[in-house]
């Protein structure tokens, strides 16, 4: 399925203009070659003098021709355009329909004691997992569509009040590359001794993840560590990320780009 930042440039709804220019192509599409510009006008509800000036506009551009008073027809060009604006927008409603409102109507949460369906439940975030209480009296609630067992996953929607938790942070430790001295280059304790403040471990680079086994913890994550760490802070997860150093810009560009709050320690100087 389609992100939406790779659904076109959807032109048409990146301004009115262009919606605008598009609505008039389709109108003039459905009625070539007798086209009444106040028509055109009513049915999508803008002046007449507009829909004269957008005419001129797309005559000069290519997109419409004029064959006299009251008379125009969309040319190839024109059909291109809307052919190439309807296919992004078709993506763009296919994503929303089924990414974007499909997540909406509906969350998965773990039932903390029996559910049934049609019951108002409690929501709240534990670990990094929602959680659903029948018969709370929480900030933020909402029906379930399925009953559940303690530790079930159950469905949830009718959503009401807002979900109460804090995001998590990420303490970024840099490791230097091999070259550099590696994971040996770190003091004892670099990473050991940052472990009880957080609830997550992940390691990206060779020399990180020897540096995190050598603290004899267990690591968290290890693999897509770029879009995991920021999930994971999201969903109200402290995260210790050991990194290497030429690991750390993939890192924090999207820890910028997504809000989360995160600090980069050199883990050589601590």
């Amino acid at each position: 399925m389609a992100d939406p930042s790779d659904v076109g440039e959807l032109g048409v709804l990146r301004s009115k203009r262009n919606a605008t220019r598009y609505q008039i192509l389709v109108e003039i599409a459905e009625r070539q070659p007798a086209v009444s510009q106040r028509e055109i006008a009513e049915s999508i509800g803008v002046t007449a003098q507009a829909v004269s000036d957008y005419l001129g506009d797309l005559v000069d551009e290519g997109h419409v021709r004029k064959h006299g008073r009251g008379r125009y027809e969309v040319t190839k060009e024109g059909v291109d355009w809307l052919i190439t604006q309807t296919d992004d927008l078709r993506e763009f409603v296919e994503y929303v329909s089924q990414q974007v409102i499909e997540e909406v109507e509906i969350e998965t949460a773990i039932a903390t004691s029996a559910v049934e369906e049609g019951q108002r439940v409690t929501l709240s975030m534990r670990e990094g997992v929602l959680h659903a209480t029948p018969d709370g009296d929480g900030g933020a609630t909402a029906v379930a569509i399925t009953d559940a067992e303690p530790g079930q996953d159950v469905g949830v929607t009718e959503f009401e009040g807002m979900l109460d938790y804090e995001p998590g942070t990420v303490t970024v430790l840099s490791v230097p590359p091999v070259q550099d001295g590696g994971s040996a280059a770190l003091p004892e304790g670099a990473v050991a001794d940052r472990l009880e403040d957080h609830d997550l471990v992940a390691a990206a680079g060779t020399e990180a993840l020897v540096a995190v086994r050598s603290a004899d913890t267990e690591l968290d994550l290890q693999f897509g560590t770029v879009e995991g760490v920021p999930e994971a802070a999201s969903k109200g997860l402290s995260v210790l990320l050991v990194a290497t150093t030429d690991e750390l810009s993939r890192h924090t560009d999207l820890l910028r780009e997504q809000s989360v709050g995160y600090e980069v320690v050199d883990a050589v100087e601590r």
